[in-house]
């Protein structure tokens, strides 16, 4: 009841967050080397990695723009490992043990949003079939003879 009446910006927001954790929470069981220590830290990691993606990494894909189209796309899997040992050095209850438990982990969390982000996108409008409708006499920018 509640989610219906919150803004759909902040609502989208929490949901990309719920994601996030899931992802973070599932790369901690699968790869080795990834650790966390609680619900609270989770919770950081999160706000961090959120707030890494949307103000640090654009700026690291700017600048490594010319790596990033040498290696046909794998430079961005390296920036993400890159800001999640970052993450991993800044909270305190999250361990990250070496740069390949940060690709790996990064891996997982890109996959899982790729996957529970197909479940929450809309349906594409349906696309219209036969003929356009006939315009209106004099209503549009052809000439009527």
């Amino acid at each position: 009841m509640v989610a219906a009446h919150m803004n759909p910006s902040f609502r989208n927001l929490l949901l990309r967050w719920v994601v996030l954790g899931i992802g973070v929470a599932l790369a901690t069981h699968l790869i080795p080397g990834l650790s966390c220590d609680g619900a609270v830290p989770l919770l950081v990691v999160v706000i961090l990695l959120s707030f890494f993606n949307a103000v640090i990494r654009p700026l690291l894909m700017l600048f490594a723009l010319p790596f990033i189209v040498m290696t046909l796309g794998i430079g961005v899997f390296l920036i993400n490992a890159l800001l999640f040992m970052l993450v991993g050095r800044l909270v305190d209850g999250f361990h990250v043990a070496s740069f390949g438990s940060a690709l790996g982990g990064s891996l997982v969390v890109s996959a899982t949003n790729f996957l529970l982000s197909a479940f929450r996108r809309p349906p594409p409008p349906p696309r219209r079939r036969g003929p356009p409708p006939p315009s209106q006499a004099g209503g549009g920018d052809v000439i009527d003879i």
